[in-house]
């Protein structure tokens, strides 16, 4: 029998016998290994890179809390994620990684947003 000449009911039965299942896989979130702003119901509002997001929890790596923010351009954290912060925000230390529970909003950054959160000092 030459391998290359079954049929897929055959491939099956032969997978069978070695234990394989057809486990169906789960397709990951979109903003996974995306730059976001996350803001949550009850821990406020976290901006790092999306490690894996299901329902409303979330990881994120290389993290940095808001505190307190002002976007460069808008009003909104619309407008942090798309033009990054000015002076007399409150942005706290690198944290490299964190579950974050409740989140409400993932708001894909723009990579001016994303150097503007991460070069902020005091």
């Amino acid at each position: 029998m030459n391998i290359n000449d079954l049929t897929l009911g055959q491939a099956k039965e032969l997978a069978a016998l070695f234990g394989a299942t057809t486990a169906t896989v789960k397709p990951t979130h979109p903003f996974v290994g995306k730059y976001v702003i996350a803001r949550c119901y009850t821990a406020g509002v976290h901006a790092g890179e999306v490690i894996s997001a299901e329902g409303e929890n979330v990881i994120l790596k290389n993290s940095r809390r808001l505190w307190s923010w002002k976007a460069k351009d808008g009003i909104a954290l619309s407008g942090v994620a798309q033009n990054g912060v000015q002076s007399g925000c409150k942005i706290d230390v690198l944290n490299p990684e964190i579950y974050l529970t409740g989140i409400c909003e993932l708001i894909p950054c723009s990579a001016t947003a994303k150097e503007s959160i991460n070069e902020f000092k005091k």
